[in-house]
């Protein structure tokens, strides 16, 4: 028997990584050592998804695996961003650590990015949904006992009334024609709280919800941001957040 590759998994806490995860967890080329998370540091909560460190906390003890932690500014430039997941790779390859896997589904741009990121460590990316279309994605992941509330989205694409709201039949019929289901443009992000991966619910209540806009960088060309700042009206559009509290 051959020996499997020691990876990461890039954890963002919602449902397209839930689904990767639960594909690469029956592959046996590859052994997961971690779950590696970018949290913004001023505020201890996921990156882009406002989701709290405790949660994600709870998350990492339910599906049985150690948690890294990435601790993000707020705001970064490319470089800094760049650095830390530099300085976090390379202590994972100290370690053994060969490929980073991703719940990246057609994105070109963006595993380009990655990959280009990767070589310059020596590591190798992994895209368990590469590909397949999102509306197969979206039906397996619910078929499957997955279980995801929508916990950001950006008002560019959908409004108040979809943060909040369990991904269900109902919440994908609801969607505008030019919103992917899955989110994959950043529509919309999400939490996973039960599923096949975990070995109990995560329990949690949901708080307040929250409009947040964001102010472009001041002195520094927006596009050398880590956020996704690729198109010049990126700043125009706010977020609708909902807090989720432990129980």
């Amino acid at each position: 028997m051959s020996i499997p590759n020691k990876a990461l998994f890039n954890w963002s806490s919602g449902k397209d990584s839930a689904l990767a995860l639960y594909k690469i967890l029956q592959n046996s080329d590859f052994k997961i050592e971690c779950l590696l998370t970018s949290v913004n540091q001023q505020f201890q909560r996921i990156s882009m998804h406002g989701v709290r460190v405790e949660l994600l906390e709870a998350q990492a003890k339910s599906i049985g695996l150690p948690l890294k932690i990435m601790q993000i500014p707020e705001m970064p430039t490319m470089g800094i961003y760049e650095n830390v997941m530099t300085e976090s790779l390379t202590e994972l390859k100290n370690q053994g650590v060969t490929h980073s896997i991703f719940g990246d589904i057609f994105l070109e741009d963006l595993r380009k990015y990655r990959e280009d990121q990767l070589a310059k460590i020596g590591f190798e990316g992994v895209f368990p949904l590469w590909k397949i279309p999102t509306q197969d994605l979206i039906q397996e992941f619910i078929l499957l006992g997955f279980k995801t509330i929508v916990v950001c989205v950006n008002e560019r694409y959908l409004d108040r009334s979809f943060v909040g709201r369990i991904i269900d039949q109902d919440f994908i019929n609801d969607l505008p024609d030019d919103v992917d289901v899955c989110g994959e443009n950043g529509e919309f992000h999400t939490f996973t709280f039960d599923g096949p991966i975990f070995s109990k619910p995560i329990n949690f209540e949901i708080g307040e919800i929250i409009y947040r806009k964001y102010e472009k960088p001041k002195n520094e060309d927006s596009s050398n941001t880590a956020c996704d700042t690729s198109t010049s009206d990126a700043f125009d559009f706010g977020f609708w957040y909902c807090d989720l509290i432990t129980k």
